[in-house]
Parts: C-alpha cells; structure tokens; sequence
C-alpha cells in the first residue's frame, strides 16, 4: 500500500502578513497559498498589479469577468503554491489580514488537474536530459511543450555541450555588436574606394554602379530582410507541428524552439548561443556573398546582423522586462507573453523588428493574433479588475491608488 502523501503546509493570517511585510507577494485562491514573489517581474501587466493584490483572493481576477484566465495560466500558478491558509475567517476579516473564503467559485470539471504539480508524475523524467526524451512522447508531444513550467531546463548528457547551448543575455551584443561596427567601416570604405557594380555577371553593358551614398540604404535593407527572414522561420519552422510517429523530427522541434516555449522564463535559454549562433551567421554571410558583390553582399550582412540583435535584446526585455505602463513595449510584452500561453500553437506571435520599425502592431495582431472561440484567453496584462473591498494586507492607500490606475487602463 503506497504512503499517504504528506499533509500541506498551512501558515495563519498572521504568518502570510509577516511575510507580506517583509517584502513578498503572497496571494490566495480559497484557502490555498501561492508565493508570486518571483513571477512579478515577469507578470504582462507589470509588478504593480501583481503587488497590488499581495494578500487577497485572486479567484474572481482568474475566473472573469471581463477575462478567464487560460488553463495554461492556472497550471502555472500551481507552480507557485506553498499550503494553505487557516484560521478562522470571521476573525481574519476583523482583523484587517488574509481571509478564506467558503465560496470560491471553481470549476469542477478543471479544478483537479490543478491540485498539485508533481514532477515524479510528468511525460518525462526532469532529473535527466529532456532532448533524448521528448521523441517518445508521439501524439502527447504537442500538448505537453506546450504546457508551460518556471524550471530551467537540461537537454544534453555532456556537460560540454549542454553548456554551449546556453548563454547570458549579455554575450549576444559583446560578440555581435563588434563585428557589425567593423564590418560596416570596413565595407563602407569598399563602396568609397572601388567601382562596385552590380549584374557585371549577367551583363557589363547594363550593370549599375554602387556608390558610397547607398550605404545606409544597404544597411536598413538587412535589417529588414532579417525580420523577414526570422519571420517566415518562426511561423512555418519553429510553429510546425511535427509527425508523432517521428521521434527525430520531435527531438528537432524541441531544441529548435519547443524548449523554450515549456520553459520560457529559463534566462540561460532566450537568446540565441553564440556557438550555433556562429554557424547560422556563417552560413547566411556565405550565400549574401555568393548572390552579390563583396561590399553589397557585406553590407547588407551587417545590417542583417545588427537586426538580429536588437531582435534577440527586444525578445530577452519583453520576458523580463518591467516596461512602463501604457507604453509601446508594455503593448508588445502583454501581445508576446499571450503568445506563450494562449495561442502559442498556431506561431502567431510575428516578428519583432517590423512592429519596432513600422509600428505595425495592429496589423500582426489582428491578423495573427485573433483567438479562436475554443481558445480560453490569458490576460492580456493580469488581473485588472476592482480591487474586492476586504480580506486586503495592501495599506488602503496601495489600493485606492492601484483601483485609479487600473481603471484608467481599462479605459
């Protein structure tokens, strides 16, 4: 007969407000405890609302109105449960701290999958690498990547290669951001020196001349042809859905781009490597210089080259950036996490840099990003409802402020 699981940690009123006062963010749902501390940061609706919250039952916030909080979202904040409340709630009212509550609402048909978040119990065995497993999974693949987790993940036996696989954020305008300022010069200098030409191979007669004075045009043009180029793989490549019965195809999904949509706030992994970064940049400098003159092929590089920074910078800041409300990147965070938790199947997320440089945010996200009427909807920036009138720690000060702020956003 298999033991009986050990009973859950339970802290009274008090306890939650001792730790509330030190500086953590503690919220409930019923009598069950979850510390957020560590996800605020990360939160589409910025710290704030999150830390306006500390304390109180967050039910109505996930159940809706106005929004119901994907299912992807509540395996979520299982992650971050430690017991549950106790006390009486007569008492707890009175005295200002966390209430329970005899009526939350739940929904009976989900509520059990969301009890508890046992690691022993999922696909695959966490204490080993994930890429020699995730091909055995077939048809249950595509569901499980795309069930989020907040654990770093491992996908390599070899200590070596495992550690080329990961980087610091850092490493990528260090290494990158050098070369884009050398080759630039270098191939500036080119076009100003040399009689560039282009079609000289097709044709001497009708080649058009290259001079210095396009530079900054050849530059922008690889800027945007990277976008592009990033596009087209992130919708058909990183999006597809590969066979079940292709246990390689699997493997390549996952380290391709399905790792990081189990583990997307694993920071060791949200910015391309430098190692395979260095292949990938190899073989697009190669072929630019096959198809077109040195200079023109190399200054189109460059620019490419930079836009795959600021790409990879732009991708890094809206996971872990705490952008200002109401701002452009606030925007783009709340549409990019929803990316990771709604509709993340369907590859709608669109790139980056053409929402930088054209503000063309409406258009992606009208074409890409309308959910379908299955689709249970995660909240674009978090919880901004009315704050409920009691079982708050928040000073009411914090609330009344945090109820004019979230009320102008809604707005």
């Amino acid at each position: 007969m298999a033991p009986a699981p050990p009973p859950a940690a339970s802290f009274s009123p008090a306890e939650v407000q001792r730790r509330l006062a030190a500086g953590a963010c503690w919220v409930r749902r019923g009598d069950r405890l979850y510390d957020l501390t560590s996800f605020v940061r990360h939160h589409p609706g910025g710290e704030q609302l999150l830390r306006a919250r500390a304390g109180q039952d967050i039910g109505d916030d996930l159940d809706g109105p106005p929004h119901r909080h994907s299912d992807n979202a509540r395996r979520w904040l299982e992650q971050y449960y430690v017991g549950e409340l106790r006390g009486d709630t007569q008492d707890s009212v009175e005295n200002g701290a966390v209430t329970s509550s005899e009526t939350q609402k739940t929904d009976p048909a989900i509520e059990p999958r969301f009890r508890v978040v046992d690691w022993d119990k999922d696909l695959v065995d966490w204490q080993k690498p994930l890429l020699w497993q995730v091909g055995y999974l077939g048809e249950k693949y595509d569901e499980w990547v795309h069930q989020p987790v907040t654990r770093p993940i491992r996908l390599f036996h070899s200590d070596l290669i495992e550690a080329l696989s990961k980087t610091v954020w850092y490493s990528v305008p260090i290494i990158w951001v050098p070369l884009v300022m050398y080759l630039s010069w270098s191939y500036y200098q080119t076009l100003a020196r040399d009689n560039i030409r282009l079609f000289t191979s097709f044709t001497t007669e009708y080649s058009v001349a290259v001079p210095e004075s396009v530079f900054p045009g050849l530059f922008v043009l690889g800027i945007f042809l990277w976008s592009l180029i990033e596009y087209l793989i992130h919708r058909f490549l990183f999006h597809m859905k590969p066979p079940s019965d292709s246990y390689y195809l699997i493997m390549l999904h996952f380290v391709m781009h399905g790792q990081h949509h189990k583990a997307p706030f694993d920071g060791s992994r949200l910015v391309f490597p430098p190692v395979p970064a260095s292949l990938m940049i190899a073989f697009f400098y190669v072929l630019l210089r096959l198809i077109l003159p040195e200079a023109v092929g190399g200054t189109v590089f460059a620019g490419g080259l930079l836009g795959y920074v600021l790409y990879d910078m732009t991708h890094y800041y809206l996971h872990f950036g705490s952008p200002h409300k109401g701002s452009y990147l606030y925007s783009m965070k709340a549409h990019h996490v929803k990316h990771h938790f709604e509709h993340q199947k369907s590859g709608k997320d669109g790139p980056v840099l053409p929402r930088l440089c054209f503000h063309s945010f409406d258009l992606f996200d009208s074409y890409y990003s309308v959910p379908s009427k299955s689709q249970a909807p995660f909240r674009e920036v978090g919880m901004h409802k009315e704050l409920p009138p009691h079982g708050s720690l928040v000073q009411p000060a914090v609330q009344e402020q945090a109820n004019k702020e979230i009320s102008t956003w809604s707005r």
